[in-house]
């Protein structure tokens, strides 16, 4: 009988034990790795404005912010798909998040448009085509495999101009596709309020570099290089030091919320 007893003590105390680690390691969940990627490169100049190229301001304002979470968190393991003018293909942009086990995804990109007076920042997450509009942006973006070797092997025949093409994402669930839109409504929040940037919106569309991205994964359009102004702005240090501030604003309030609910 005593035995029994003291079975059933040894039993109790070890779920209880489990339990406690469990519920320990549930609490204790951090945001550890952040890859941040800098759009285009190399011999890939992405779009042009009047004097600046798109490669040159995404691979600006990626520094910066990679700096300033470092600064601010640096416990946080901060990596660059790209930290130099160099071309990587987009499916290695979403391998080397994936390998580092990253927990969160930020690609920086620039816009154009042939409308030259077209300007604001817009945030994307990994989804299905809703206008012409964000196709065209989609398109222009995915077009960058076309610069690629053996990119039909690749990207298993997909063509990026064809809008037909788009129809294989309908079969694409992304499983951290809210907690993207969570990320992606707090950057642009925090262009509009804070920078007083037009909000253009958070969108999804169909792009390649987050498409086989393991994590919350985000692509930001930081404006308009076609415009005049936006221009000026992008290629600016105060402009530039604008937009990686209020990224890392809303990274911090995302990394803050995501921690506390788990």
């Amino acid at each position: 009988m005593l035995k029994r007893l003291s079975q059933s003590i040894l039993i109790l105390f070890l779920l209880i034990t489990s339990f406690i680690f469990y519920s320990f390691t549930l609490n204790s969940y951090k945001i550890k790795t952040v890859v941040i990627d800098a759009g285009h490169g190399g011999h890939d100049t992405g779009c042009l404005g009047s004097f600046s190229r798109e490669k040159d301001v995404t691979l600006a304002v990626a520094l910066k912010l990679g700096a300033e979470i470092y600064a601010n968190n640096p416990d946080i393991k901060v990596i660059y798909t790209r930290s130099t003018d160099e071309f990587i293909e987009l499916a290695e942009r979403a391998n080397i998040a994936n390998k580092a086990k990253a927990d969160v995804f930020i690609s920086i990109h620039c816009n154009a448009n042939p409308n030259k007076s077209a300007y604001g920042t817009e945030t994307y997450a990994m989804g299905l085509s809703k206008s012409e509009a964000n196709l065209n942006v989609a398109k222009r973006e995915n077009s960058v495999i076309l610069l690629e070797e053996n990119y039909e092997t690749t990207y298993d025949g997909f063509d990026p101009q064809s809008t037909e093409a788009y129809i294989i994402f309908s079969l694409y669930q992304n499983e951290n596709l809210d907690k993207s839109v969570s990320l992606a409504a707090k950057i642009q929040g925090q262009f509009s309020k804070t920078d007083q940037r037009f909000n253009r919106g958070v969108k999804q569309e169909s792009f390649l570099v987050l498409w086989r991205t393991n994590m919350p994964a985000i692509l930001i359009e930081t404006g308009f290089l076609t415009n005049k102004e936006e221009e000026q702005y992008l290629t600016s240090e105060n402009g530039q030091n604008a937009i990686a501030s209020s990224i890392l604003r809303a990274f911090i309030e995302f990394k803050t919320e995501l921690e506390k609910e788990n």
